[in-house]
C-alpha cells in the first residue's frame, strides 16, 4: 500500500517526465470536462449526457480521493478553495440527477482548478523556453481569461432559459465583457433577484478584479532578469540590487540598456 502511494505522489509532484505528462493530461482532461459542461447546459439530460455527466464525475471523484490521500496534511488540502470547489462538482455530477437539474452552475467552479497547477507551471519553466522567459504575462493571462470565463458562465447557466436576452453563451460573454470593462451598452441586463445580485457582484467585486488582472498583463510586478550571482531570475522592475544575494542588478529599462 505504501509503494502505491509513493508511486501516485510521485505522478502528482515527481520531477520526471512521465509524472509531467501525466499532469499534462489532467489539464487536457480539466479543459475538456469545462468545454462539455458550457456545450451540455442549454441541453435537456439525455441518457447519453447523464452517463457522461456520472462517468466525469467518478474521474474527478478518483483524482480528488488519490490527491486527499497523498496529501501531507488533509485538514488544509480540505479547507482550500479549490478543494471546496471540487466537492461542489463532484456532487453535482454524480448526484443532481437524483436531487434536482437546477446544478449546472456548479459544474463551471471546475474552472478554477485551471488557476491551480502549480507542479504543470514547475513543467513549463523547464520544458519551454518561452514560458521561462514571459511567465508572469502568460499565467495573468491565463488568470484573466479563466476569471472571465468563470463570470460569463455564471451569467450563462443561471439566466439561460429564463432571461429572453441571454440565448447562446455568446450573449452571455457580450454582457461580461461590456461589463467588466464598464462599457455598459444597456442593450442586455440580466433579470430577477438572482440576476440582479449577480450584476451588483460583477460590477463591485468583478470590476477591480478584471481591472487587476489586465493590469498585471501590461505592467508585470516582476520581470525575467537572471542575477550574475546567485541565480535569482525574477526580479522587481525597478531593482537595483538581488534581493536574495545583494548583488548590484543592472536591468534594461526604457531609454536605457
Amino acid at each position: 500500500m505504501e509503494q502505491l502511494k509513493a508511486a501516485i505522489k510521485l505522478l502528482y509532484s515527481g520531477r520526471s517526465r512521465k509524472a509531467a505528462f501525466f499532469r499534462y493530461v489532467l489539464i487536457g482532461f480539466d479543459f475538456s470536462t469545462i468545454v462539455f459542461f458550457v456545450i451540455t447546459t442549454p441541453l435537456a439530460p439525455t441518457t447519453g449526457i447523464l452517463v457522461t455527466d456520472f462517468v466525469i464525475g467518478t474521474l474527478i471523484l478518483a483524482d480528488f480521493l488519490a490527491r486527499l490521500w497523498i496529501a501531507p496534511s488533509k485538514v488544509r488540502m480540505l479547507r482550500q478553495i479549490y478543494t471546496i470547489t471540487d466537492v461542489l462538482v463532484i456532487f453535482s455530477l454524480l448526484l443532481a440527477p437524483f436531487i434536482t437539474r437546477n446544478l449546472a452552475f456548479l459544474r463551471v467552479l471546475r474552472t478554477l482548478r485551471l488557476l491551480h497547477s502549480y507542479h504543470v507551471l514547475r513543467d513549463l519553466r523547464r520544458d519551454t523556453p518561452f514560458f521561462r522567459d514571459n511567465e508572469d504575462v502568460i499565467v495573468n493571462s491565463v488568470n484573466l481569461g479563466v476569471f472571465i470565463f468563470l463570470v460569463t458562465a455564471l451569467v450563462f447557466v443561471l439566466q439561460f432559459g429564463d432571461n429572453p436576452d441571454i440565448g447562446s453563451y455568446i450573449d452571455a460573454l457580450y454582457f461580461t465583457v461590456a461589463t467588466l470593462t464598464t462599457t455598459g451598452f444597456g442593450d442586455i441586463i440580466l433579470t430577477g433577484s438572482l440576476g440582479r445580485l449577480l450584476s451588483v457582484f460583477i460590477m463591485v467585486v468583478g470590476v477591480a478584479l478584471f481591472l487587476r488582472l489586465a493590469q498585471s498583463i501590461f505592467r508585470p510586478q516582476k520581470l525575467s532578469y537572471t542575477c550574475p550571482e546567485c541565480g535569482l531570475n525574477r526580479h522587481e522592475p525597478d531593482a537595483v540590487h538581488c534581493k536574495h544575494c545583494g548583488n548590484p542588478l543592472k536591468i534594461p529599462t526604457e531609454g536605457a540598456g
